[in-house]
């Protein structure tokens, strides 16, 4: 009796890395600033999200905006930075 081995390819896509876009605190803009521009670049961020995002920069100096592939983390993180604050990406581990 012989045994036949079928090999099975994997179908498990590989998801694209994805990223951090963080929001650094500045001392210079206003908060309600920071806010609104929050809301215009982020799709889907809240206004109560945002005060949320806002208030733990303000408070720890860093704060997580959202996480999602590259491309669109370096979209907003240069947005973020045109409109005066500071932002930056890290991968997300």
């Amino acid at each position: 009796m012989s045994v036949e081995t079928v090999e099975k390819r994997s179908t498990v896509r590989k998801l694209a890395p994805r990223y951090r876009v963080l929001l650094h605190n500045d001392d210079f803009n206003p908060m309600e600033y920071v806010v609104q521009i929050l809301i215009t670049t982020v799709p889907n961020i809240t206004q109560p999200q945002a005060v949320s995002i806002m208030m733990e920069a303000h408070t720890n100096g860093l704060a997580l905006v959202i996480t999602c592939a590259q491309e669109h983390a370096e979209f907003y993180c240069e947005t973020l930075k045109n409109h005066g604050l500071t932002s930056t990406i890290e991968p997300d581990e």
